[in-house]
């Protein structure tokens, strides 16, 4: 594209779009694992990153480039690199920033699988990944330290909803020089939030969700925002010799999209987190209709919420759009509509109740996903949080009578009559 300024809706259609020499208007996909290298100096040219190009797709693909190019535009990055899932994104943006020794502060209120993440397999790895005791820049400043190589949190929490305040969080970050990192899943591939615009120095989302939009593929993406300065001597595999590409020094040689090239170039090289082209394809599909399928979410999810409210059966109903809501104020500033796609519900009754009511639902489908075409209903007591203990399910809310919805592009009255043949089910004497 010209340098013109583009709205969401534009770019959603024509980012990363080219005209190749078909004249296709379909986006072409690239089934291949390996390229033809011109010369040997081309090829060695490429592998020493003095130049730009295809070498194996693994590093990279031509349809997966055009989708990253449309992704990092939408959130408002200098570059964005696609993964095989959100929670490969997690894995390569954070182990680009952390090292053995090193630690993570992080919101409590976070996806289940990202939590095991965190406190195992991050454990094991050497960093120490810390739970503030809520996501308030006050309840994380004092386990920052000397080795805190990054602050994360969802800009809204799984499934809580809570929105923390990006912006006293980006503050907080910059008083310590650390990056500011955002999982940004829920704010929908940056139409209804972009944590970028708020401080933000990296976002990491699952695709899977609302991006893709038809539950067809698995994805994630990391999105630079060129924000943060490298060389300021915390992060020497960035700004230093580096060792797997003869002391070439990142910081110096790509500027504002150093951090993004190490996570392709030493994250998808050694951890093989690759997309396929196909995935990729879908992708780039479901962006093209990204607003117009939100947009319906949202509004659906505002009248399941207040459906929810007024239904005796329900004990509370976690809507960020309700005043009431903790993180209401944040939602309303930072999250297109004030609010988002989803939802949670803790109904009255018992596990059995709840169970009950799950399993006689027909057209809310009972899966651990959300941002997809169909509504979902998910019970994160036994499935996304099903490994943390009593004690942590407790500390962020997660109860057995707790259901997690998210909206999908059914007609929403629909989608009511469902609930309610599901409690005359549960709850029948």
């Amino acid at each position: 594209m010209s340098d013109r300024k583009l709205r969401f809706e534009t770019i959603q259609i024509h980012g990363g779009y080219s005209t190749d020499h078909t004249g296709s208007r379909g986006a072409a996909i690239y089934p291949t694992a390996a390229y033809h290298f011109k010369t040997c100096d081309y090829a060695a040219r490429l592998f020493e990153l003095k130049e730009f190009g295809n070498i194996y797709t693994r590093l990279q693909n031509p349809t997966t480039s055009a989708y990253e190019e449309r992704i990092a535009a939408l959130e408002g990055g200098v570059g964005a690199l696609a993964v095989a899932s959100g929670m490969s994104a997690q894995l390569i943006a954070l182990t680009s920033l952390a090292d053995s020794g090193d630690n993570i502060v992080a919101s409590p209120y976070l996806y289940g699988g990202t939590f095991n993440q965190f406190k195992i397999t991050f454990r094991k790895l050497g960093i120490d990944c810390r739970l503030a005791e809520n996501d308030s820049a006050a309840a994380m400043e004092p386990l920052i330290d000397g080795r805190t190589r990054a602050i994360y949190v969802e800009s809204m929490g799984n499934p809580t909803c809570n929105v923390p305040d990006l912006e006293a969080l980006a503050a907080l970050a910059r008083r310590y020089d650390i990056p500011f990192v955002v999982d940004n899943t829920f704010g929908a591939g940056g139409y209804l939030c972009r944590p970028l615009e708020h401080g933000a120095n990296i976002v990491v989302e699952s695709a899977t969700k609302w991006i893709n939009g038809h539950g067809t593929a698995m994805g994630g993406v990391i999105v630079d925002g060129g924000s943060y300065d490298w060389g300021n001597g915390k992060f020497p595999a960035i700004a230093g010799p580096s060792e797997g590409y003869h002391g070439l020094n990142f910081y110096e040689t790509f500027g504002n999209m150093a951090y993004i090239v190490k996570c392709r170039v030493d994250g998808l090289r050694d951890l093989g987190c690759s997309p396929s082209a196909f995935d990729s394809y879908l992708m780039q599909l479901g962006l093209e209709t990204l607003s117009l399928r939100v947009r319906h979410e949202v509004e659906s999810t505002k009248r399941l919420a207040e459906y929810f409210r007024a239904h005796p059966l329900v004990e509370k109903v976690s809507y960020v759009g309700f005043e009431d809501h903790p993180s209401h104020a944040n939602a309303a500033k930072y999250f297109r509509f004030g609010g988002g796609a989803v939802l949670t519900v803790i109904l009255k009754g018992t596990l059995e109740t709840t169970v009950k009511f799950v399993e006689a639902l027909e057209l809310v489908a009972h899966m651990t996903m959300i941002g997809d075409s169909i509504s979902v209903v998910t019970h994160p007591a036994s499935t996304t949080h099903k490994q943390l203990s009593e004690e942590d399910k407790a500390a962020v809310g997660i109860t057995p009578t707790l259901l997690r919805i998210s909206a999908g592009l059914e007609n929403v009255e629909d989608i009511i009559d469902d609930f309610e043949r599901a409690f005359a089910a549960a709850f029948a004497e």
